[in-house]
């Protein structure tokens, strides 16, 4: 489910080059495209960390898989860019809800070991991300890019039916049945919800613009033509796979928020040197490095939320923090590809993000060392 509900998300990149070919437009055009589907993703968390307070986490996880199958056989259907639109939204709803269900499930599955724990969960995610330019490059060889959802909604249905099946024989936590309110959850824990919005938010606002329109901004900005700037594109994912797992375990070991503040420092200063260089070799060492670091920020910021919330608030807190930090960052591709068609160059859109991400860094640095900060839960050990 992880694999495919990610995947629902992240198709949308590898897309917008044969489907604006087919609609006619400009790829840029359609960073709304990628950004409805995050949009999508970041609506209906909220309203899922009110669901996790009435019913339990493998519920609404198997219903997260049924809304796939429908809103992916939606999408495929798309012939207009309204429709494509529409269908990515409600493609990223099944995402958004997927999330906020399973990623508490998991670090109360494991307790001990949460950064591990949501490192491999968050490993599945990556595949799908991975394999999304590749199966794309496939489906393109033999068929239209609309073929793609039609597969992704047969999957789902059988994925969907294997959960349920799956839950039904294993003997799940009950660590949320003293979870009962969003507004209590809130008053609690508002400096570590904001705390983590504070990391990922301009962080996510820039990788989302920066993946989402990959392709484009390697056409356009560095003369890559579109099947290399897939593979790169892969390439930037793959590192994330990796990324996932190492930075997950390391998560466990060492304090999480100076962690947290090397790696987004790091990510902004390569997307930076990423605006500066030419040619193929450089570009996909710096693709490479790209993913790696952006990919170790989410194991990290999970660990340190998932941590630190106790089970009384974790599905609602994580649900606040969630839904507005998504919000914040589903705009990166549709505002930065509006700016570029509108005349702004790439790398001057991608520099000055990047440099808004070391601003927030360098500020969240001060905090931290007069301790304004939360300092997290104890690595490797979730409270109850």
């Amino acid at each position: 489910m992880a694999f495919l509900v990610n995947l629902a998300r992240v198709v949308f990149a590898p897309l917008l080059q044969p489907a604006a070919a087919d609609f006619q437009v400009t790829a840029a055009s359609l960073g709304v495209v990628t950004s409805g589907a995050w949009l999508g993703s970041a609506a209906p968390r909220l309203p899922t960390g009110y669901l996790l307070t009435r019913l339990p986490r493998h519920y609404v996880i198997a219903g997260t898989g049924t809304l796939l199958v429908a809103t992916s056989a939606f999408t495929g259907l798309a012939g207009s860019v309204l429709h494509l639109t529409i269908g990515a939204v409600l493609m990223g709803l099944s995402s958004g809800m997927y999330f906020i269900a399973a990623n508490p499930l998991v670090s109360e599955l494991f307790p001990d070991r949460v950064g591990s724990a949501i490192g491999v969960h968050g490993m599945a995610n990556q595949v799908a991300a991975v394999g999304a330019p590749l199966v794309l490059g496939a489906i393109l060889a033999v068929s239209d890019w609309r073929t793609t959802f039609f597969c992704i909604a047969a999957v789902a249905a059988v994925s969907t039916v294997a959960l349920v099946l799956a839950a039904r024989r294993t003997d799940l936590p009950d660590a949320g049945s003293a979870d009962h309110s969003l507004i209590a959850a809130g008053r609690e824990q508002w400096q570590l919800i904001l705390t983590g919005i504070a990391f990922i938010g301009v962080t996510g606002f820039l990788w989302n613009a920066l993946f989402n329109l990959y392709g484009d901004y390697l056409e356009v900005a560095k003369g890559i033509d579109p099947g290399t700037g897939r593979l790169l594109l892969s390439l930037m994912f793959a590192a994330g796979i990796p990324a996932f797992l190492v930075t997950g375990r390391l998560a466990d070991r060492r304090p999480n928020v100076p962690l947290l503040l090397r790696i987004v420092g790091t990510f902004a200063v390569t997307v930076v040197c990423l605006t500066f260089v030419q040619g193929f070799v450089p570009i996909a060492v710096l693709s490479v490095v790209i993913g790696y670091v952006i990919h170790s920020v989410f194991p990290v910021l999970d660990t340190y939320m998932l941590s630190s919330l106790p089970d009384r608030h974790r599905a609602s807190a994580y649900a606040l923090y969630s839904s507005s930090m998504m919000l914040v960052q589903a705009g990166g591709s549709g505002i930065i590809g509006t700016a570029v068609a509108g005349g702004l160059g790439y790398d001057a859109a991608f520099r000055g993000s990047a440099i808004g991400v070391s601003l927030v860094v360098a500020t969240l640095f001060v905090l931290y060392r007069t301790d304004r900060l939360p300092a997290g839960g104890i690595p490797g050990k979730a409270p109850a």
